[in-house]
């Protein structure tokens, strides 16, 4: 049975109703036809019957077409027009009806026009306009850490104009209102929010992102975050409309196991950042080395001094060696060759060439200058003294998480054989962990013992007092951010009261905190070293956003292979108890194949607002007098 065919009053209605659809300028162009219509109608209708106004002397007046038409048009515009009418009755009947329907058209295009404006409000504040920026910096996602990401952009930008778009799943006004409450100073920097899936073919073109000079994935909250980030991947680097030149793209994995398939994915265009790793990797460094954390966080922070890679003429043909006496407010820490190597702390022998350019720790980019010569030192104030042989460590590390096995396989990597490590966990599957781990240690002896590690009893039982250093870790895999660090919080008071009551040596504590504000609420225990998830994760987000360069030399800096930042006593470099300029630091340093950066004061250890007495890149004419326990910080392999 062949279909009805449509009637003409179907095909108009449907026609009719399509033009509706497509919005306020639809709504207006019918209006005016209509007003069109009207208008013209009865200005015919006058102009046939011969209906004219009076004059002045009560003569009729008859106006032409065109001339009644502009007449009735500014009837429908001007109610009060009607007023000064003469004429005929009819005459006055169908000027009555123009001012009837002139309200009527006024009336409904002043509520098509406002209701207009309203939709384009609501469409705004959906974030679903495109984004006209060019070199701007897209984020993809939303996490915890986004605030974080989004303030050191800011300060690494302060002398820039800069743009920053968030495309991501949640409601536009949400995410303005919650980036004001947790930034107060935007400085040069503009933030546009956008709502879109980050892995939409579709979305992520709002954001304009083929115009970015650089792409952050954050890896967001829920089940399987990492094969969120690695479908993001997959849409900017095989979107259809791909830009031909290559993204710089950073993006955070939570997972080494989904390493390899975001490598995959990414190729040479994306910065993969292990965030747990990363973690661990510190965690275990910081706990054999007390302010080694306030450290990096130093050099991570854009607040501080950063690292920063420049080609300086002047260091052509100069060994590594003479090139950490050309830097005075500056500190030399390695090398990138021309063919792309990054090398940190490279042999003291190796010279700069065309195209090398000097890996520096600087307050800025505009501060890094070789504008050094050091003064005539003082010889008598150096020290060859040989480091103290390395002995076995006792280790204490209190909770369980997936970065354990990380930190534990790292710590075996620094410590001297016959250390020993002692784990205190609760929690399904950690015996099982622990076990698999253990068969991997070379250095370390590895004790397992199943307890609360909040409850005061069994930390007492333990004899904390006992152990070198103290590890804290965060139950983030089975709780909350909050629930967990409220645990750590219980544990970390427990320690430093236990402490004080045995009258010991102090230990020194790393604890791992989750959310920044409760690393504040930690701080009245005076331990100075603090591994903060969220924080350092975005830190080193941001500066690999900067400079991707630097992700291959904090892998080397956070890997126990290659060269380290270490924090050894004063005492092997200079001697204690005599006022001396940094220079006799860097010079002794500089004569055992070591690069320094800084060093650490005792007398500040528990003073937050000196960063406890961690002090990186000074001044080399800078004036210092050591003590026994006082540090100075180096790059070296061992």
């Amino acid at each position: 049975m062949s279909p009805q065919p449509f009637t003409l009053s179907q095909r108009l209605r449907y026609a009719f109703d399509n033009t509706l659809s497509k919005g306020t300028p639809a709504l207006i162009g019918w209006l005016a036809v209509a007003s069109t219509a009207f208008v013209g109608l009865t200005a015919l209708i006058v102009t046939i019957t011969g209906a004219a106004p009076t004059d002045d002397k009560g003569l009729p007046d008859p106006q032409p077409f065109a001339s009644q038409m502009w007449d009735n048009l500014m009837r429908t515009l001007d109610s009060g027009t009607m007023g000064g009418d003469k004429g005929s009755h009819f005459y006055l009947f169908m000027m009555l009806a123009v001012t009837v329907g002139g309200v009527c058209i006024v009336g409904t295009l002043i509520g098509v026009i406002s209701n207009g404006v309203g939709n384009q409000i609501d469409e705004l504040r959906k974030g679903r306009s495109l984004v006209a920026e060019r070199d701007h910096i897209v984020i993809l996602g939303w996490s915890p850490q986004i605030f974080a990401v989004i303030s050191e952009l800011i300060l690494g930008n302060e002398h820039r104009r800069n743009c920053i778009t968030v495309l991501a799943d949640r409601d536009k006004v949400g995410m303005d209102d919650e980036i004001r409450d947790r930034i107060a100073d935007f400085k040069t920097t503009r933030v546009v929010t956008r709502r879109g899936i980050p892995n939409d073919l579709g979305d992520i073109k709002i954001a304009n992102f083929n115009a970015a000079r650089a792409i952050v994935i954050l890896s967001p909250e829920g089940d399987e975050p990492d094969a969120e980030v690695i479908k993001s991947i997959l849409a900017v680097t095989n979107h259809p409309a791909r830009r031909t030149e290559k993204f710089h793209i950073v993006a955070e994995i939570r997972e080494r196991k989904n390493m390899a398939p975001a490598r995959l994915v990414g190729r040479d265009e994306a910065q993969l950042i292990e965030t747990g790793d990363v973690i661990a990797r510190v965690v275990a460094q910081t706990c054999r080395q007390t302010g080694l954390s306030t450290v990096y966080t130093e050099l991570l922070d854009y607040g501080g001094d950063e690292i920063y890679f420049k080609e300086e003429s002047s260091l052509k043909g100069l060994t590594f060696a003479d090139a950490l006496m050309a830097f005075e407010s500056c500190a030399l820490i390695g090398m990138k060759t021309a063919d792309g190597a990054v090398q940190l702390n490279p042999p003291m022998t190796q010279v700069f060439g065309p195209g090398d350019k000097a890996i520096v720790v600087a307050k800025d980019l505009a501060s890094v200058a070789a504008d050094g010569k050091a003064p005539t030192l003082d010889r008598a104030l150096l020290v060859h003294r040989q480091p103290t042989p390395t002995l076995p460590e006792r280790t204490l590390l209190l909770g369980w998480n997936s970065r354990a096995k990380i930190i534990v396989r790292e710590l075996d990597g620094y410590v001297a054989p016959g250390s020993s490590l002692t784990v205190i966990a609760e929690g399904d599957g950690i015996p099982g962990e622990v076990s698999a781990v253990t068969a991997l240690l070379k250095n370390t002896t590895l004790d397992y013992r199943e307890g609360d590690t909040t409850d005061r009893d069994t930390l007492e039982a333990t004899q904390p007092e006992q152990y070198q250093h103290i590890i804290v870790l965060s139950y983030s895999d089975h709780r909350d951010v909050q629930k967990a660090d409220a645990s750590t919080l219980v544990t970390l008071l427990h320690l430093r009261d236990i402490e004080t009551l045995s009258g010991a040596n102090r230990y020194s504590i790393v604890t791992e905190m989750l959310d920044m504000r409760n690393r504040e609420l930690a701080e009245i225990t005076q331990a100075d070293d603090f591994i903060v998830s969220e924080r350092l994760t975005s830190l080193l987000v941001a500066q690999v956003t900067e400079n991707k360069d630097l992700r291959a030399l904090f892998d080397d800096i956070f890997d126990a292979d290659g060269s380290e930042i270490y924090l050894k006593p004063a005492a092997d470099y200079v001697k204690l108890g005599q006022p001396m300029s940094f220079w006799h630091v860097v010079e002794a340093a500089r004569q055992r194949g070591h690069a320094t950066i800084g060093y650490r004061l005792a007398s500040g250890s528990n003073d937050a607002s000196s960063s406890y007495g961690v002090s990186v890149n000074p001044n080399k004419s800078t004036m210092v007098t050591f003590s026994a326990d006082d540090r100075v910080i180096v790059v070296v392999e061992d």
